[in-house]
């Protein structure tokens, strides 16, 4: 079973955190199920950016981005090459290093009522 390390991250995961990664399991799912509470103000549900991760290792690993959640990336604050939201990426077969930003920018989009 993959492993990932989440970096540490001052309000998240202040010493950092390895965890056993289920495959096809989001790495939101992933972090919520061992309590690091990833902000996720869509639900889940690929309609802002505040769970917004940089993959330090594992990258090519994960499913991948389609066009709307590479939409929302171009709106993430600190964006990289190896960005993903942790609600659209998957656990493949490799272990992952995942750094979670300082900083999130909730760029969220509701839909019509």
């Amino acid at each position: 079973m993959p492993q990932i390390i989440f970096l540490p991250h001052a309000e998240h995961c202040p010493d950092g955190m390895v965890v056993e990664a289920e495959t096809g399991k989001s790495i939101l799912e992933v972090a919520h199920d061992n309590h690091i509470e990833i902000e996720s103000a869509c639900g889940g549900v690929c309609a802002c950016t505040t769970c917004h991760c940089i993959i330090r290792e594992g990258f090519d690993s994960l499913n991948e981005a389609d066009e709307l959640e590479e939409d929302y990336l171009d709106r993430a604050w600190g964006l990289e090459p190896t960005s993903r939201l942790t609600c659209q990426a998957k656990v493949g077969t490799e272990d992952l290093v995942v750094e979670i930003p300082k900083y999130s920018l909730n760029h969220a989009a509701e839909a019509p009522h």
